[in-house]
């Protein structure tokens, strides 16, 4: 095995690309096998199965999305952080399409706990700490962000403003402006 240099990092690094070329339900064992040309049984003192690689490319996925996002919202407050997380998020989902389906891959508790998951949610509530929210209210409002960011990613992959008149990015303006303005004026109990 060590003429191909296969290691753990390179397997998952490799499986990341390839879930960006072909999507990330197809990414498998096998197909990763194929990729670099060997038996699927040489890779199994790299990997576990399937799951396993899934879970590292996760967890490669949300580490790259923490660091983009850290380094995007570095020394900015209020609407110009959140503008610059979510476009963090969306141009990721662009350039990586497979890898930001990974990074909504579900992770065991034990896992979750360890990833960069943590940061994304500790930089959400640091954009909200500019706001005044208090809990449970900046709860409410990271699942509001979440939900947002992640549908109109989501539908915009899947092609679903491609036909239509104003274009996604106009609309992505409007929808980061009124994020701001409801952060800014967030309802009572």
């Amino acid at each position: 095995m060590a003429r191909v240099g296969l290691t753990t990092e390179r397997l998952t690094r490799a499986g990341a690309e390839l879930a960006d070329e072909v999507g990330f339900d197809q990414v498998t064992v096998s197909a990763l096998a194929r990729r670099f040309d060997v038996k699927v049984a040489s890779l199994y003192s790299h990997l576990k199965n399937s799951q396993d690689l899934k879970t590292r490319i996760a967890l490669l996925a949300l580490e790259e999305l923490a660091d983009r996002a850290a380094d995007a919202l570095a020394g900015r407050a209020g609407k110009d952080a959140l503008a610059a997380f979510a476009n963090v998020y969306r141009d990721y989902a662009r350039e990586h399409p497979g890898r930001y389906a990974a990074a909504q891959f579900r992770l065991d508790p034990q896992t979750a706990a360890a990833s960069a998951g943590g940061r994304h949610a500790q930089m959400t509530r640091a954009i909200l700490r500019g706001y005044d929210l208090t809990e449970p209210d900046q709860t409410h409002a990271v699942r509001l962000l979440g939900s947002v960011f992640h549908g109109y990613v989501s539908l915009e992959s899947a092609g679903g403003f491609s036909h239509s008149a104003p274009d996604s990015q106009e609309s992505w303006s409007r929808i980061l402006d009124a994020l701001d303005t409801l952060l800014r004026n967030w309802p009572g109990p």
